[in-house]
């Protein structure tokens, strides 16, 4: 629309006119970033430091957090960068990421709100393969769903992080928003819903009291039921909009899950040869999984050096041996970092209680 229009507002238009100088300003000083942000990609590349390093990005964010006086909202601030970040990361080295696909899936999702939109996709067929393309050195960094808020933990998750040689490096979670998905843009006449079996059990009410009759088909994710459902009228999918969109698919029933604020917490993985830990940020969790001898006293055993240091533990999630002798793994997320000395000695103290001791990782969290 032209400046000489009669019909826009002068004072509008005038308004518009500042936010067009403003949004030049603001791309002159992102490339200003950019340029900086080359820089230190060539002074890492001669030091043969990382690109990514996810302690730096938390501070960075939460420094521009602390300093904002709105009307920005402080919510806002984090994706805005991510975003900022992701761009001017991707000018020193494309980033490589492995998830649960194939493309609309919630962790394909995860993976962008966590790297940001400027990295190489690799949509992996089943968790197992994410962990196999990262381990393998043809992604930087993988994706895998750990637990969620009404299904509890991801138990394949759990028993590949007992022999996989990555290590967690961060983590993400995602508000989880299931939609009933069809070609049509109706319930009637679906033959079979398609999706993970998780998302399933997450929506199983609503399909009890709305489509009790009809077939429900675990396949291995949302995307591939969303997929299915593309090619068959017959079939509904329980998916993201994205993987509506995706597929050509219309929204037939949105938000379906039985829990309104049901989340799934991610984990962000790298292989420890070609990617230092993390440092500490100031606010850390470092997550491990155990087993203790079949003793009387044993668990309190467990539990006492954490008390003892005043280390917090904020999740703790017990897993069979598979040994046959009534064994089980506890994975535990504790409060800190083991660089802080009281993390350390309460960390080696737990270490000689155990039978088996692993830490998956130490990370930063959003506090925020």
């Amino acid at each position: 629309m032209s400046s000489s229009d009669p019909t826009v507002d002068p004072e509008l238009l005038a308004l518009r006119q500042r936010i067009d100088a403003v949004d030049r300003e603001m791309l002159e000083l992102l490339n200003r970033r950019a340029t900086l942000a080359l820089t230190v990609g060539e002074i890492k590349k001669h030091q043969g430091s990382v690109v990514f390093r996810p302690e730096r990005e938390a501070q960075v964010i939460d420094g521009l957090k602390a300093v904002n006086q709105g009307p920005l909202a402080t919510a806002s601030v984090a994706p805005i960068w991510r975003e900022i970040m992701s761009a001017c990361r991707a000018l020193e080295t494309p980033t490589r990421v492995a998830y649960l696909g194939p493309a609309g899936t919630f962790s394909e999702l995860a993976a962008l709100g966590y790297f940001g939109a400027s990295i190489v996709k690799l949509p992996c067929s089943s968790i197992d393969e994410v962990f196999r393309t990262t381990t393998a050195g043809a992604a930087d960094f993988g994706v895998v769903p750990v637990e969620n808020s009404t299904e509890g933990m991801i138990g394949r998750s759990l028993d590949i992080f007992l022999t996989t040689p990555l290590f967690i490096i961060g983590e993400t979670s995602l508000l989880v928003r299931h939609n009933l998905l069809r070609k049509d843009n109706t319930p009637a006449g679906i033959k079979a819903v398609c999706a993970h079996p998780q998302a399933l059990a997450q929506c199983q009410g609503w399909l009890n009291t709305h489509l009790p009759d009809v077939e429900r088909r675990p396949v291995a994710s949302n995307a591939e039921g969303a997929r299915l459902a593309g090619l068959d009228p017959s079939l509904a999918a329980i998916a993201s909009e994205r993987a509506g969109s995706e597929f050509g698919l219309h929204v037939v029933e949105p938000a379906i899950q039985d829990e309104p604020n049901n989340r799934t917490r991610f984990a962000v993985v790298a292989d420890r040869g070609s990617h230092p830990a993390p440092k500490p940020s100031g606010h850390d969790c470092t997550s491990l999984v155990v087993s203790v001898p079949n003793r009387p006293g044993a668990m309190h055993d467990l539990l006492t050096p954490l008390k003892n240091h005043g280390v917090s533990m904020t999740r703790i999630e017990s897993r069979p041996a598979r040994s046959g002798q009534w064994e089980y793994f506890f994975y535990i997320d504790i409060q800190g970092h083991p660089d802080e000395p009281r993390v350390a000695t309460a960390l080696r103290e737990l270490h000689d209680a155990c039978a088996f001791f692993k830490i998956l990782g130490t990370y930063p969290i959003d506090v925020h």
